[in-house]
């Protein structure tokens, strides 16, 4: 899809010298730019979701679980 965008001239200038050096569009730079920028912030939607079913919910372990958890770690500093 062809869109048309505003974006300072630094920023511009610094994306062509990066396109150039990588050997790449500078359609393909922003395409991956732009991926990256919303898997980052797509994780921080799914950390946050989690964050806020746990705060209601009980996470602690089932007593049986953890003493048999102890027994297999032992005393090890972490």
């Amino acid at each position: 899809m062809k869109t048309a965008i505003s974006i300072p001239d630094t920023i511009y200038n610094t994306a062509e010298m990066v396109a150039k050096k990588l050997n790449i569009s500078r359609s393909e730079l922003y395409t991956k730019a732009v991926r990256d920028y919303v898997s980052k912030h797509q994780k921080n939607h799914i950390t946050e979701a989690l964050n806020a079913i746990y705060s209601k919910e009980d996470s602690s372990l089932d007593p049986a679980f953890l003493d048999s958890q102890n027994i297999t770690i032992g005393n090890e500093s972490w």
